[in-house]
């Protein structure tokens, strides 16, 4: 089976559909319009930029460019659980606990499926690293994301609750924990709904781009699965760790509530 080709004419189709659904949100008075613009445009950079390092990466095949690679990514992944989230910590907490939670969670369950589950000849071959980096930081970026800003919104909106319950002789941990169970609930739902939907609802995405580049359709499930099922770990055990040290930073060494350890993002 042969890969069809795609031309930029084909490309630019796309994109007028994009720009038509821009103008529409503009005329709805959504305030949409120049985001979608500016994401259709950095998308377009972006994966343009990412097919330039992989082709360098297939051609001169090293550690030292992998690691390199790994650890941009990681660094970016980072910036955005930081910047999507409304009420966000202040100073160096606001970029490491997402980046931390992240490193010790995709980063350690990407190694073993390329030395372990995988088994390729050298570990780090761009062909399998990066793309399932890739999709392992994306969706556990969401999570965390999703966890932190519910966990942070709930402390304000019930701070009074929570001081309630530490003047009644409730530690931190006791005071916040209704609140840390659910961030980390909202912050794992997503994965939950997309391995429950798998197959029946939709074709997930790199089962779909194996199917479009000619692999056989059952070799394509098996690793289909194999990642699911990694995403959805690294998500969960990402999760529970950003949100434990969110949930330990919101108070102090005599466990009072400080919320002016979060900034407001405008």
């Amino acid at each position: 089976m042969n890969l069809i080709s795609l031309s930029a004419f084909d490309l630019s189709i796309a994109a007028l559909l994009v720009v038509g659904l821009a103008i529409s949100t503009t005329l709805l008075g959504l305030g949409l319009g120049r985001q979608l613009v500016i994401a259709a445009i950095r998308t377009t950079l972006q994966l343009l930029l990412v097919g330039f390092i992989l082709k360098f990466l297939f051609d001169n095949l090293h550690l030292g460019w992998m690691s390199l690679v790994a650890s941009i990514m990681l660094v970016a992944a980072g910036y955005e659980v930081m910047q999507r989230q409304k009420h966000r910590f202040r100073g160096v907490w606001g970029y490491g606990m997402g980046t931390f939670s992240m490193f010790i969670s995709s980063f350690s369950l990407t190694l073993f499926a390329l030395m372990v589950i995988i088994g390729n000849e050298p570990w780090y071959q761009p062909q399998y690293a990066i793309p399932l980096l890739g999709m392992m930081l994306g969706n556990t970026m969401s999570g965390i994301s999703l966890g932190l800003d519910r966990l942070t919104q709930s402390a304000k909106q019930q701070r009074t609750a929570i001081e309630a319950r530490l003047m009644l002789g409730h530690s931190w941990s006791q005071a916040v924990s209704m609140i840390r169970s659910d961030s980390m609930r909202v912050g794992m739902i997503p994965m939950i709904n997309a391995m429950a939907a798998a197959g029946l609802v939709s074709l997930p995405g790199m089962m779909t781009g194996q199917i479009l580049a000619g692999s056989p359709p059952l070799e394509a499930v098996k690793y289909q699965i194999l990642i699911m099922f990694l995403i959805t770990v690294g998500t969960g055990f990402g999760t529970m760790v950003a949100v434990w040290l969110g949930a330990r930073r919101l108070f102090d060494e005599r466990h009072r509530l400080r919320l002016e350890r979060l900034m407001t993002k405008e």
